[in-house]
């Protein structure tokens, strides 16, 4: 029987447009309107499992990212009853997403199978205890300051590093932004195995970054 995993897409004005969509763009095949389309003459095998994707906010107001155009959500954090599987947190210039999006993220994180963050929404996770005691990296631009803002936390920042899965696959978090699809794609693999990952990769036409595949933490003098 085929596993399906719900997705929660945490949105908060000011949100990074790629920081969601890219991943979303890639998890998404696992989709059911997707996987046929997306696998059918390059993959003999199919997954077996199915992602299922929720949009949520503070309030049903369209989201206003830094780019592009307003999201709609399906509902919002707090007629939010159902425990997803998987939380996808993304980041933005200042991060500070309404006390109803955190509040949410720690609720659920005790019961998520898996949490990704990509570029500084690895910051909502360590504010709210979800880091403590874990390696983790975030965007390199923001490196210092997220590091400084946190250095009274038990977290193990990693300058050079695309993105850092824990020990137990539960939480990841990516670098920068377009990081985030390299996440996806290792996460991919993880879930799915590196050969239906690279079908699903070479559909999108994505050529991915390994995890200690970092140029931008020398860039940024972090290394």
């Amino acid at each position: 029987m085929a596993k399906v995993y719900r997705v929660a897409v945490c949105l908060f004005p000011g949100v990074t447009t790629l920081d969601y969509q890219g991943p979303v763009e890639l998890l998404g095949i696992l989709s059911s309107k997707n996987r046929q389309r997306a696998l059918n003459g390059v993959s003999q095998e199919m997954p077996s499992l199915f992602m299922e994707f929720t949009y949520l906010s503070h309030t049903m107001d369209p989201v206003e990212p830094t780019a592009g155009p307003a999201v709609l959500p399906s509902m919002t954090y707090n007629t939010a009853k159902e425990q997803f599987d998987i939380l996808l947190v993304p980041g933005g210039p200042n991060v500070n997403p309404p006390s109803t999006c955190s509040e949410f993220i720690k609720q659920q994180s005790t019961g998520a199978k898996h949490i990704l963050a990509i570029c500084t929404g690895s910051l909502i996770l360590a504010h709210i205890g979800v880091l403590n005691g874990l390696r983790a990296t975030t965007n390199k631009r923001a490196f210092r300051s997220v590091q400084e803002e946190t250095k009274d936390l038990p977290i193990t920042w990693v300058p050079k590093a695309r993105w850092v899965a824990t020990e137990d696959k539960k939480i990841w978090t990516a670098s920068g932004i377009s990081a985030g699809m390299d996440l996806a794609g290792g996460f991919l693999d993880y879930l799915v195995g590196e050969k239906l990952g690279l079908a699903m990769r070479s559909f999108l036409e994505l050529s991915m970054k390994g995890e200690d595949d970092d140029e931008f933490a020398a860039y940024h003098g972090l290394v």
